[in-house]
């Protein structure tokens, strides 16, 4: 009698997304929670989502500079570990509001915070569950040509310059007029 292996699946940033799904932009950020510029630019991008609401939507990948941040890892490994709930977005802000304060104990109570209930939350992290989705976050962007965060691509370009609400609001509505209207069938 062969036994067989239960397979999980996981949720991967990649493959999470706030905003219309059938958007026609896609506005993809690479950053890391304990950032100032980076939860200074989630605000920006929050404002963006409601001032384009239904014409971008938003993939966070996870670009965490553990030299200089050493909690940033575990904090975007508990963002992967709220996503297997739902509670992506919900704790992606938790995160940044609490930014000064991401230990490992502290994670699990902002992922209360979050909604997130899950009783082996903290043993994920401790046992670094999601940390080669990190990795895999940090080699795409890598690939993609980050070198610094935040940075930005909008439908796979890279974007250059200050990333303002006026500047990716301005990049935004040229990826639009790009996006050819679809064939409505008589």
């Amino acid at each position: 009698m062969a036994f067989g292996k239960e397979t999980v699946e996981i949720i991967e940033p990649k493959d999470i997304f706030v905003g219309d799904k059938n958007a026609p932009v896609t506005l993809t950020e690479f950053g890391e929670y304990e950032s100032e510029e980076c939860a200074k630019v989630n605000e920006v991008v929050k404002k963006l989502l409601d001032e384009y609401q239904g014409k971008v939507r938003l993939n966070f990948r996870h670009f965490p500079l553990t030299k200089i941040h050493q909690r940033s890892q575990k904090a975007s490994e508990a963002a992967i570990a709220a996503a297997q709930d739902g509670k992506f977005w919900e704790m992606h802000n938790a995160l940044f509001e609490n930014r000064r304060n991401l230990g490992t104990t502290s994670l699990k109570l902002h992922s209360k915070e979050a909604g997130v209930n899950r009783k082996q939350l903290l043993d994920e992290l401790v046992n670094s569950t999601y940390g080669w989705h990190v990795h895999d976050d940090i080699q795409h962007g890598k690939k993609m040509g980050v070198v610094e965060i935040p940075a930005f691509f909008i439908n796979g370009e890279k974007f250059v310059g200050k990333p303002t609400f006026e500047n990716l609001s301005k990049e935004i509505e040229v990826a639009l007029k790009k996006v050819k209207p679809k064939k409505t069938v008589k």
